[in-house]
């Protein structure tokens, strides 16, 4: 969870955000499928050009935006700067359950494209969060299956609560999810 390092231009900045925001307006209002660019640069009123100097095309626009949505929230629960613990574990998945469950709630015409692009963004960002995590502990496991063992597993699991029509309390959810998470991870205790 590094942050940029170099200073970045107001501009560029501004105007990427401006892009999300309006990205975001339009995935609630229109869906994804159905978003085109020249909605993007209607609404935010810049330049195809200026678009594509930041987002290579609208699939990378939302992995992009996925995964800084799913980062802010992880930030405000200060797990990029911890390290792996049963407790951390537990917030972990309550985090990706909880933005789950939002994304499926507040994104219009979820198509199964779709899915599969969020799905990539956030297990990527988890797979990421692990490496992180198990990098800093020296054992004789491999962390990179581990990560994505864990990763497949808090996707799976979110994506299971967020499509459920009656939904047991999230509390309990996420102490039954975390149990067989944890499994997975107990050498690294």
């Amino acid at each position: 969870m590094s942050s940029i390092s170099k200073k970045e231009d107001p501009r560029i900045t501004r105007t990427r955000n401006l892009i999300l925001e309006s990205f975001g307006q339009l995935l609630t209002k229109k869906g994804f499928d159905t978003i085109t660019i020249q909605d993007l640069t209607d609404k935010v009123q810049i330049n195809r050009a200026t678009f594509y100097a930041h987002f290579q095309d609208k699939y990378a626009l939302l992995d992009y935006f996925v995964s800084q949505l799913l980062r802010q929230k992880i930030e405000a629960r200060a797990l990029g700067a911890c390290q792996y613990s049963p407790d951390n574990l537990k917030i972990l998945i309550l985090t990706v359950v909880e933005f789950r469950s939002q994304v499926r709630k507040d994104w219009a015409n979820a198509t199964q494209t779709f899915d599969a692009l969020v799905e990539g963004a956030i297990k990527k960002l988890i797979f990421d969060l692990f490496m992180h995590w198990l990098d800093k502990l020296k054992t004789g496991v491999s962390h990179e299956i581990s990560a994505t063992v864990a990763a497949s597993a808090i996707y799976g699991l979110a994506n299971y609560y967020s499509r459920q029509k009656k939904r047991p309390a999230l509390e309990k959810f996420v102490d039954e999810a975390f149990l067989l998470v944890a499994v997975n991870l107990e050498q690294f205790a």
